[in-house]
């Protein structure tokens, strides 16, 4: 059993508290002015995890710290062996969460176990926008409502995410490869999906004190930089906000999307056994996982 002292886990609740603080201090600049980002926002709005949460450290499933009275009641912890200790329990999750619990390893284990897919070249965004006069978003188009419809007729639509392709307009849907489910995400979900790098940070807040502050940070950043090209690859003009597009309707911008999705795969990959390690202990395969 692994015990930390008061100093040692204070110590790095004020390191992470720091890096949480810097991480966020653009979004609560802007909250403050009452002014909206359209790449950076998302990751507050459509996660619902406040930047307070967001600082808020904690140690991972099994690390007992000392002299931690003002921990006792907090959610998923219980006693350690000594009358101050602390210790955020996996047990107590499951029992009280089964369902969940159940299905953020699920999706964890077998979205690891699959090969990643690199040939969607991000158009979902643009599959949302297809033949309509109205989007999601108050921005422009890039290259206007006529040659959006056209990038998205001369390329199959391979999205393997549901929560993206349930926004798809209704002349969209059958033009996707796949007609994809909530039941069947689970089964179709594939590391080298966007979306699917950017909910490992959303995992990662479903298991709240079970994941250390500093994993639950790099799952952020990954989300925050996956955003980032979601939206440069997206169908939108948002020079306005200094985004430079990644012009995916061009052999080039197709080259550069791949590059850098790949690239995200691999951090991806690497933060699901580290959350899986961290909860569990365990990186490898489970009866939840076939």
């Amino acid at each position: 059993m692994i015990r930390w002292e008061r100093e040692e886990w204070t110590a790095r609740a004020e390191a992470h508290a720091a890096r949480a603080d810097a991480l966020t201090a653009a979004h609560r600049e802007r909250a403050q002015r009452h002014e909206k980002h359209p790449v950076h926002d998302f990751l507050f709005t459509y996660y619902s995890h406040k930047p307070s949460q967001l600082r808020r450290w904690h140690p991972g499933a099994g690390i007992t710290l000392r002299d931690a009275p003002e921990r006792a009641e907090w959610r998923w912890y219980s006693r350690g062996p000594a009358p101050d200790e602390v210790v955020p329990d996996a047990d107590a999750f499951r029992a009280a969460k089964p369902q969940l619990a159940a299905l953020v390893e699920t999706m964890l284990r077998r979205t690891a176990s699959r090969p990643a897919q690199f040939g969607c070249f991000g158009l979902h965004e643009w599959a949302m926008v297809y033949r309509t006069a109205e989007h999601r978003h108050p921005i422009p188009l890039r290259l206007g409502t006529a040659g959006t419809d056209a990038v998205v007729e001369a390329n199959e639509l391979r999205c393997t995410h549901f929560d993206a392709f349930r926004f798809f307009t209704d002349d969209a849907v059958p033009r996707n490869r796949l007609a994809l489910t909530r039941e069947s995400q689970p089964d179709l979900e594939q590391p080298g999906c966007l979306h699917a790098g950017m909910d490992v940070y959303k995992w990662a807040v479903k298991l709240g004190p079970l994941v250390p502050g500093e994993l639950l940070l790099d799952a952020f950043e990954l989300a925050r930089d996956i955003r980032m090209l979601d939206m440069q690859a997206a169908p939108y003009d948002l020079s306005a906000w200094d985004v430079r597009p990644v012009p995916i309707e061009t052999a080039e911008g197709k080259a550069e999307y791949v590059r850098r999705q790949r690239g995200f795969a691999d951090r991806g990959a690497a933060l699901r056994r580290e959350l899986l390690t961290a909860w569990l202990g365990t990186s490898g395969s489970s009866a939840t996982s076939r």
